[in-house]
């Protein structure tokens, strides 16, 4: 039976048009025009999943959604916040309302439904319980590099946002680094503490709910755990436990997580190595940084990685006549490399001064396409992995 998506929002224009945009998709819609009749449809239609716009009169978006979640009836619809207002606050005010997801207008077809889906899923997965979520296990990806300054948290986040639009799913983003994090501040999080709460806690205060909370929601639909930028922070790289525990409440929390792992191989990278189904090397295409990744890929067969599960990917960060081609990368690793991502500094520029991701940014550019595919490398590793 198709899933019953109610729209509530005042522009007729929105409604006819992102009706029509769900209903390809295979979704039924009902509709309402105004935060009171939107109430009176969620009590009778009883939706799957309410997409609420802000900016109504008399009744605006912030207001519906409290009372939807006030409502033994409607308490447990899901909420996507869908509205042209882009200001952090506004963000923060729809999430304390009770939102579970947020959208800004203008969107891309394919973004809405993949906020769409991943929240549908996720409802299903919390009411089914977690024998519903053991059917799949979660596909953790981590990205390391043989040392610092060559892009892991670049790509990490770029993945991560393309591995959600390309699964249609949940995604998580752990940025493992505290003292060293340098995420939050390009998404608009200048001072995140987060990570930092959670490590402070003793292993059996980390429930579920509680690294949930902690989760900050991107408005491009991704799940952050920012690390902390000071750093004096780095001391809690110490506290493999808590991480260990944090790890385990994500899986239950999202089908995919991409681990922000930083340089090296720390006592916490390599206890995490079994954590990950999946490990990305980052390798700069230049003599001495392929050396070094060459010794980190040694060093993770030595600890006992399947190479199967190790993909080194090429990062141009410079454009340079003097970097090496694919050929002489792949002969001095030894390895195959199965994606190379071009450099792109500019739109790096222009997302941080939006406060987003970059693919997220200009989604049809070239670096797009090249995130698009190491993701989808990714999903066919994990079809693999689970046909075994």
């Amino acid at each position: 039976m198709a899933k019953k998506i109610l729209i509530i929002d005042d522009d007729l224009d929105t409604l006819r048009l992102v009706g029509a945009m769900l209903q390809r998709r295979g979704y039924q819609i009902v509709v309402a025009s105004s935060g009171e009749q939107g109430l009176v449809q969620a009590a009778n239609e009883k939706p799957d999943l309410a997409l609420v716009d802000v900016m109504m009169p008399q009744m605006d978006g912030y207001e519906v959604t409290k009372r939807l979640r006030s409502d033994p009836q409607t308490a447990d619809i899901p909420i996507l916040m869908f509205t042209a207002k882009t200001q952090l606050d506004d963000k923060v005010t729809g999430f304390e309302s009770g939102a579970d997801d947020y959208l800004t207008k203008p969107t891309h077809p394919v973004e809405l439904q993949a906020h769409v889906k991943a929240l549908l899923a996720r409802s299903i997965r919390w009411k089914a319980g977690p024998a519903v979520a053991e059917a799949k296990p979660p596909f953790v990806i981590g990205v390391l590099a043989a040392r610092g300054g060559q892009g892991v948290t670049t790509l990490a986040v770029n993945l991560a946002k393309c591995l959600m639009t390309a699964a249609q799913e949940e995604v998580i983003l752990a940025e493992l680094r505290p003292g060293m994090g340098t995420l939050g501040p390009d998404l608009g999080e200048p001072d995140p503490k987060e990570l930092l709460s959670l490590l402070q806690s003793k292993p059996d205060e980390l429930t579920q709910q509680k690294v949930k909370d902690n989760l900050l929601v991107h408005e491009t639909g991704l799940r952050l755990l920012l690390g902390s930028i000071h750093p004096r922070d780095a001391m809690l790289l110490n506290g493999i436990a808590q991480f260990e525990t944090i790890i385990n409440r994500l899986e239950s929390l999202a089908p995919y997580l991409v681990l922000d792992l930083g340089p090296g191989l720390t006592p916490l990278t390599q206890k995490l190595l079994k954590k990950c189904q999946h490990l990305i090397v980052i390798v700069e295409p230049t003599p001495n940084s392929v050396l070094h990744a060459k010794a980190l890929l040694t060093d993770l067969v030595e600890l006992e990685v399947n190479k199967r599960r190790i993909s080194p990917i090429v990062v141009n960060r410079l454009r340079s006549d003097t970097q090496m081609n694919m050929t002489q990368v792949q002969e001095k690793l030894d390895w195959v490399v199965p994606a190379v991502i071009m450099p792109f500094p500019e739109l790096i520029y222009r997302a941080v001064q939006m406060k987003t991701i970059a693919v997220s940014y200009q989604p049809d550019c070239q670096i797009n396409q090249q995130f698009a595919k190491l993701s989808a490398l990714m999903l066919e590793l994990e079809r693999a992995r689970l046909e075994k």
